[in-house]
């Protein structure tokens, strides 16, 4: 009878893996804030016999898991999601003629990757990202449609979270805006 397959956890690590830790690591090494740092960490998993989280503030801890599908619907207005708040795995934006603000500045992150499912007729859609974020919307169809989308923030922060967009977009505008990073108080903190 043949052996189990390993689990992932028993697989040996690659130098690219080691390569991925590394980089993530020097981006949290170089954050001066907990809200910078928690993106970085939001993915840790504990060490055994640890209280089943990083170490972090109450704070910068989600309530609970994250929801599979988080679904933003409107018409004729304005949609916004900003400050902290979970992101799901899949985030649904089922609009017409609205103006939509994603602001993923402060929110605390489910994983590598957020899928932004679109399905909107008329009006602008703005991402307000931070460094270390990267937007591919390769699979966004577009119709009498303006993109203003960069990759990334251009500034060599690795890459800890992927925003693919997806879906279809008629008659509005898709923005990206970076927020820069906030200036080291004197003292290097």
């Amino acid at each position: 009878m043949p052996a189990d397959p390993p689990s992932s956890s028993t697989l040996r690590a690659s130098d690219a893996d080691r390569d991925r830790v590394i980089d993530v690591l020097r981006a949290a090494l170089a954050a001066r804030t907990l809200g910078a740092l928690a993106p970085l960490t939001a993915d840790l998993i504990a060490a055994p016999g640890s209280d089943g989280g990083p170490n972090l503030p109450p704070a910068m801890i989600p309530a609970g898991p994250a929801a599979e599908l988080l679904t933003i619907a409107g018409k004729h207005g304005t949609v916004r999601r900003e400050g902290r708040w979970v992101l799901p795995h899949r985030l649904a934006v089922q609009t017409k003629w609205c103006s939509v603000l994603l602001d993923l500045t402060s929110a605390v992150r489910s994983g590598p990757e957020l899928i932004i499912e679109m399905d909107v007729r008329g009006g602008d859609i703005e991402l307000v990202l931070t460094p270390g974020m990267a937007v591919d919307a390769n699979a966004l169809a577009v119709k009498f449609t303006v993109l203003d989308i960069s990759r990334d923030a251009n500034d060599g922060t690795p890459e800890t979270l992927s925003v693919r967009l997806a879906g279809r977009m008629k008659h509005g505008q898709i923005v990206t805006r970076w927020q820069a990073a906030r200036p080291a108080a004197p003292g290097g903190y």
